[in-house]
């Protein structure tokens, strides 16, 4: 047995204490979006049945799990769920490990993480891959530590591993207030790159600044292709990150340097667009990008280790530490996606669990 206080068999197919044991009783509460649609949609479920470990996995009791995008597409249905994973919302969580699958040696019973998981996050209970828990960077709040893992990992990958970004480059970041902007916007900076964002009012302008931006562009009032050209000599920044799409795509095809990388995130504007595509040829430009769900368990589990070396150091020297705009109570997950969907809010919207 591992961990720590008594300890038994567990029915979840790992170990686990027995005072978990009792009061768990097999049942948790969890969001419910049924087949999808509205925000309203969603329901608050009180028995559905606690998450069987895989041999890999563990079990987490969630304290808060974070709100993103991807879930409000799942919600609609327009995102569904890896084959085996868990048909419920959300990525990532902060929590107390409470069991263990029978492969796991990396945790102990008792330990607070935060975790990027494969889904089921809005939920008292959560499985997910021991090799993507991650320790609560010391002097962050739960809270800010469930901010992390689907951000991080989704920004580190992209910029790093794809946009294999160097210091003294240029990036441009659109949506530069959402959590995944204020992330990208901070990493970028450690890593000393010049960062240009997007954003559609002033109170963003003033987040993305104390976030340390370069340059804010009020895209409302600015046309941002023009902004980039005027402000590089007509040289084009090297990387841009864009969750937008849609007609964002030409212009940044059109803003990019010679050997650029074009990273896509997300389509809130759509995916199907027309393209003059000759800028990729005659500057030999990268046009790329990727999601982390789809990725496997090793991907992602090389990710966290990058993170754990490379970011943590930062965020316990108070660097590079998330956002957080808004905490609702488990029960209040409309009002939570309301706002997503919104598209109001600056930065991360974390739900309280318990």
């Amino acid at each position: 047995m591992r961990g720590f206080g008594a300890t038994q068999k567990n029915p979840l197919n790992g170990h686990t204490t027995s005072n978990e044991l009792s009061r768990m009783n097999n049942q948790m509460r969890v969001v419910d979006h049924g087949q999808g649609g509205a925000p309203n949609i969603m329901t608050i479920k009180s028995d559905a049945p606690i998450p069987s470990l895989k041999n890999h996995e563990v079990l987490i009791e969630v304290e808060v799990a974070g709100v993103n995008r991807p879930d409000v597409f799942q919600r609609m249905g327009l995102y569904p769920p890896p084959p085996n994973a868990s048909p419920y919302l959300g990525l990532e969580v902060a929590g107390k490990v409470v069991a263990l699958g029978s492969d796991v040696r990396n945790l102990k019973i008792g330990e607070m993480v935060c975790a990027l998981t494969p889904g089921g996050a809005y939920a008292e209970f959560c499985a997910a891959p021991a090799k993507h828990c991650l320790p609560i960077p010391q002097g962050l709040s739960m809270q800010q530590a469930a901010a992390l893992p689907e951000t991080y990992f989704t920004v580190w990958s992209n910029l790093m591993d794809m946009g294999h970004i160097r210091e003294g480059e240029s990036l441009l970041v659109h949506g530069g207030s959402s959590g995944i902007g204020l992330t990208a916007i901070q990493i970028a900076k450690a890593f000393g790159l010049k960062v240009f964002t997007t954003v559609g009012n002033q109170a963003k302008v003033e987040a993305c600044q104390a976030a340390g931006a370069d340059v804010v562009i009020n895209y409302k009032e600015q046309d941002f292709e023009e902004v980039v050209l005027k402000v590089t000599n007509k040289l084009g920044v090297d990387v841009i990150l864009d969750i937008v799409g849609g007609s964002y795509i030409q212009k940044n095809l059109n803003c990019l340097a010679l050997d650029g990388r074009l990273l896509q995130v997300a389509f809130l504007e759509g995916s199907k667009v027309a393209l003059d595509v000759q800028a990729i040829m005659r500057k030999r430009l990268t046009f790329t990008g990727a999601t982390m769900r789809p990725r496997n368990d090793d991907q992602k589990a090389a990710i966290a280790a990058a993170l754990l070396k490379h970011i943590w150091p930062l965020l316990e020297q108070g660097k590079c530490l998330p956002v957080i705009d808004s905490v609702f109570a488990l029960d209040e997950v409309v009002a939570a996606h309301e706002l997503m969907q919104s598209s109001a809010h600056i930065g991360k919207i974390m739900l309280q669990v318990k």
